[in-house]
């Protein structure tokens, strides 16, 4: 089984012969245009991919990891379980076979429960049931908070090896990071760019910054993820832009830098609450068409 080192050693470089790279993701990218887009991003260089059963475009991965040609053994893959219907573990088998069999692929290399709703417990249980089977490799979350998660990890056998959360400038989360980092769970970002709120992209410290390393503002901010051990996804339909965003493993951050960006933290979410009840009540009752 391995997750979360070899993660970081992909994400970081850390493993001899392995250049740094980030997990390239495909939220929001029409199914029509993800094809293209996934393709360009291994010809660019990535090698770690980020879908969801819940984005619907599951088939335009595969399809682009077929006809790419690169070994699997090169890849990590990771796609998401949505809330399933009792009899949750049955339903999660099911719902895993439906994401691979859309991939075109014999195993995952990450697994995660999407979104902290319904019966997790059952999802959960039939996730570390999988693992065990090595149809997937590692299992994880995604927009656990610090008492669901540590719920998870205190009643279960196996520790979800990656908590994937809303992670960027504004909203730092480097308490709940830190508290990650102590039951050995990897913290990933989404939304790592705040899609471009709080007029990030033009902010004047970030500006600054990559001027003076010569980099982009959002290269700052993914660096700047890197070195807090975040693991980043960036997306982009852009072949320029993918490029841009792989290239920021060649400088650093100073400590004075670091701690500006720190600056910009306000505690709190630019999208959604997952403990408003609106928002469980809309989440929660979701079902994706099979």
């Amino acid at each position: 089984m391995f997750g979360r080192p070899v993660l970081q050693a992909r994400v970081q470089g850390e493993a001899a012969g392995v250049p740094g790279q980030h997990v390239f993701g495909v939220y929001q990218i029409p199914a029509e245009d993800t094809e293209r887009a996934v393709s360009e991003a291994l010809a660019t260089g990535y090698r770690l991919l980020d879908t969801a059963a819940a984005y619907g475009n599951e088939e335009a991965v595969g399809r682009a990891v077929k006809s790419s040609g690169i070994p699997r053994e090169d890849l990590f893959v990771t796609t998401k379980l949505w809330v399933q219907d009792a009899p949750a573990q049955d339903n999660t088998r099911r719902a895993f076979e439906t994401s691979l069999t859309k991939l075109g692929l014999d195993h995952l290399d990450l697994y995660l429960v999407h979104q902290p709703f319904g019966d997790v417990y059952g999802q959960w249980r039939a996730m570390e049931t999988l693992n065990s089977e090595g149809l997937t490799k590692a299992i994880g979350v995604a927009n656990f908070h610090p008492d669901r998660l540590l719920d998870l990890i205190i009643n279960n056998e196996i520790t979800p090896q990656v908590n994937q959360i809303e992670t960027h400038p504004f909203f730092q989360r480097a308490d709940f990071r830190d508290l990650m980092r102590e039951h050995g769970v990897q913290i990933q970002s989404w939304g790592g760019f705040a899609e471009g709120k709080n007029d990030l992209f033009t902010h004047p410290l970030r500006a600054g910054t990559g001027e003076q390393h010569g980099k982009s503002v959002a290269q700052v901010v993914l660096r700047w993820l890197t070195q807090r051990g975040v693991v980043a996804i960036p997306k982009s339909v852009r072949a320029e832009r993918m490029t841009e965003n792989i290239d920021v493993f060649d400088f650093e951050l100073t400590d004075e830098q670091m701690a500006q960006i720190a600056t910009l933290d306000t505690g709190s979410s630019l999208f959604f609450d997952h403990h408003d009840p609106e928002m469980v009540t809309w989440l929660a009752g979701r079902r994706l068409d099979s």
